[in-house]
């Protein structure tokens, strides 16, 4: 017996026919809807209730649908012609086109319009409105192709197309926004009747593409021509004028922006700051920032970014705190603002809560911010902060990989520099002169002697980059930690440029490291004679002298000093604890803290130097390297600056933080020899950033190599 499909679909849940099923049996559940088909978990195979369910449509005589049968094909004559269409017939599929065209580029499907577009361009001679031709336009505009913008152009010259000046205005801002500059000027110039929009056009254009003088010809045209001008205009051109450093022609546009009464806007007022501060006025161009009546974030962003330019750090730091107290809006410019200011001012706080709001406000793969972060991470001893901030930006430029390669170079993790020297090729990443000055300083500080020349060799070879003077000193700086001194005078001369002072600096050094007296004279000689004003030149040959125990040139080297004016300033050395950065001078009797810090201070060197004893140290058995005063007696080393800053930092900080060390000299043997042993007794890494590169200290021993 067949039981129709509707039988099951006309049963309620509660219903339940079967009334004599058993419940007994645990193993047998009973269905209300198929009480008459029992499910057993004891048995090995289901019966299918369904087996003999069919179609209820069959039941009910209904017909499945007729299939569709071939047209039977017809035989075309050969003698027949093609069906010819009249022109009503054409000019309506071209309308069609056109508005299809209108609509793909209104919902930006710009590859499909233009795909419509070849239609038109086959057939030819279709007469197309100024909407489709405005549509266009705007399609090649967001596409920024060149090859688009001939093909639309040429269809507009090949139909006779005959623009109004509302067209012609849009046709060259269209070659001018996808960088066909000389087209551009061309159409300008056939142009029969130009106005403002015109002028703004093209004279944006060249100065986007950093045409300064021909924008400036171009705007004197156009006072000419027409005695007017806008608010864009001055804009425009005050960014011109900052491009070309003239002070004097961004005056000139102030005041003419003071006649036509436009100053107080937002634009032109912003333009003037920033032309201000990037011709070295920033008195003026706080002058105007001070004048607006409402300021801005990018007002903000300009007279912060002009003080920071110059080298005003503070005052680009209390202008930071002022925008934030008056409410406006922090932008990744602002935060990238904020970073770099850090690097300068060693502000490790500040970076972590600007890091922090770049995250809050979604700029995580804002590549400006994020390479300032790298950067920053990089030049303050936080290496590894530097790269987790790189592997999580999607898109990285050249400048973020350059400062990441800069730092592990600084930091003397030479191997993960070649590495990411080896991923960026991997990644057909374009290097530059920046980046081979990265990974060379990192063969040269990680003593990586054969891969530093394999790299130095395809700069020409491979990329086609022409070595500089600051490669050739990576070289030899490479030639001298081998102890290569005599190739190294050979590499010299035989380099095709004019030996540089950074060239005979680090041939020099190599001299001070591997004790070569004859060799140091000859080379401070140079030295001596292209820069007699640079004290450090001084500074490394007096320590040669003195470390050789040749106190009576070491005396000649400090009278040249004094007959030249010049004096060698007292070490410092600064801590970062907490939020705030201490300092200290070698010496120092720490008389800006009070009795109790003071006593903390000195007995934490005291114990110090107690413990480092007991693993060998001696003062006696250590070679002194002195980039300080020398009027600082030797029982001062005892308390150099950077002894007194490290035992103010164990003291005020958590045993498990790494302490921040920076100098404004380079680190002495002894004092090099004593932070080995106090990170190794303290289990604390000490991260010194001294004037020539930084030095971790971990488990008692320095990334340096002992080479600095």
């Amino acid at each position: 017996m067949e039981i129709p499909l509707a039988f099951y679909q006309s049963l309620r849940l509660e219903d339940n026919p079967s009334k004599d099923s058993s419940n007994s049996n645990p193993s047998v559940f009973n269905f209300p809807r198929f009480s008459r088909y029992d499910f057993s978990l004891s048995r090995r195979r289901w019966n299918n209730p369904f087996a003999k369910i069919t179609c209820s449509s069959l039941v009910q005589g209904l017909k499945p649908k007729p299939k569709l049968k071939p047209e039977p094909i017809r035989e075309i004559d050969q003698g027949s012609k093609d069906p010819v269409f009249d022109d009503t017939q054409i000019r309506k599929s071209a309308v069609a086109i056109c508005s299809q065209i209108e609509k793909f580029v209104l919902c930006n499907r710009l590859r499909e319009a233009f795909e419509l577009f070849e239609i038109l361009e086959i057939r030819g001679s279709v007469r197309v409105g100024i909407s489709t031709y405005d549509a266009l336009v705007k399609a090649c505009i967001r596409l920024k192709s060149i090859r688009c913008v001939k093909r639309v152009y040429e269809y507009m010259i090949s139909n006779g197309f005959e623009p109004e000046q509302y067209m012609m205005n849009r046709i060259l801002m269209m070659h001018v926004k996808c960088g066909m500059i000389i087209d551009a000027r061309r159409l300008f110039d056939e142009m029969p009747e130009r106005n403002l929009f015109s002028y703004n056009s093209i004279i944006s254009g060249f100065v986007n593409f950093g045409n300064y003088l021909e924008a400036f010809q171009l705007f004197k045209m156009m006072w000419e021509e027409l005695s007017d001008s806008e608010t864009h205009t001055f804009a425009v051109m005050l960014r011109a004028s900052a491009g070309l450093g003239s002070i004097e022609v961004g005056k000139q546009l102030h005041v003419c922006a003071l006649k036509l009464g436009v100053v107080d806007n937002t634009f032109v007022s912003c333009g003037l700051i920033d032309m201000y501060s990037k011709c070295g006025d920033v008195e003026d161009a706080r002058c105007v920032f001070d004048d607006m009546r409402q300021k801005t974030t990018v007002a903000w962003n300009n007279i912060i970014a002009g003080y920071a330019l110059h080298g005003y750090s503070e005052e680009a730091m209390s202008l930071l705190y002022d925008m934030q107290d008056s409410g406006a809006s922090l932008d990744q410019f602002t935060l990238s603002i904020m970073i770099r200011i850090s690097t300068r001012l060693a502000k490790v706080e500040l970076t972590k809560q600007a890091h922090a709001t770049l995250i809050r406000k979604g700029f995580e793969s804002e590549i400006v911010a994020n390479t300032a972060l790298v950067d920053f991470y990089s030049k303050w001893g936080r290496i590894d902060t530097a790269r987790y901030v790189f592997d999580k930006l999607p898109r990285k430029n050249i400048i973020c990989w350059n400062a990441l390669m800069g730092g592990y170079a600084n930091h003397g993790r030479g191997a993960d520099a070649v590495n990411l020297f080896e991923k960026m090729l991997a990644a057909k990443i374009t290097p530059n002169h920046v980046t081979f000055l990265a990974v060379l300083s990192a063969c040269a500080y990680s003593g990586f002697s054969e891969r530093g020349w394999e790299i130095f060799l395809s700069m020409s070879e491979v990329h086609g980059i022409k070595p500089r003077a600051m490669h050739y000193a990576c070289m030899i700086e490479i030639l001298g930690r081998d102890g290569l001194l005599d190739e190294a005078i050979a590499f010299i001369r035989r380099a095709p440029l004019k030996p540089t002072v950074n060239m005979w600096a680090a041939l020099l050094n190599a001299c001070r490291m591997h004790g070569n007296l004859e060799l140091g004279r000859v080379v401070a000689e140079k030295l001596y004679a292209m820069e007699p004003e640079k004290l450090g030149n001084y500074v490394v040959m007096y320590n040669v002298y003195n470390s050789m125990g040749k106190t009576a040139e070491a005396a000649g080297v400090l009278d040249t000093l004094e007959s030249k004016g010049l004096r060698m300033m007292p070490a410092c050395t600064w801590v970062e604890v907490g939020d705030q950065t201490h300092s200290f001078l070698s010496g120092d009797k720490c008389d800006s803290y009070n009795d109790t810090v003071k006593k903390k201070i000195y007995q934490k060197v005291d114990e110090l130097m107690e413990e480092v004893s007991k693993y060998g140290y001696s003062v006696e058995e250590t070679n002194l390297l002195l980039d300080v005063d020398v009027k600082e007696e030797r029982n001062v080393v005892r308390y150099h600056s950077e002894k007194l800053a490290i035992a103010y930092g164990l003291v005020n900080t958590p045993e498990w933080n790494a302490l921040q060390i920076t100098q404004n000299h380079r680190i002495c043997k002894d004092c090099h020899k004593v932070i080995e042993f106090v990170s190794l007794i303290t289990g604390r890494e000490i991260v010194v950033r001294d004037a020539s590169r930084f030095h971790h200290f971990k488990e008692g021993k320095c990334s340096c190599g002992g080479y600095w």
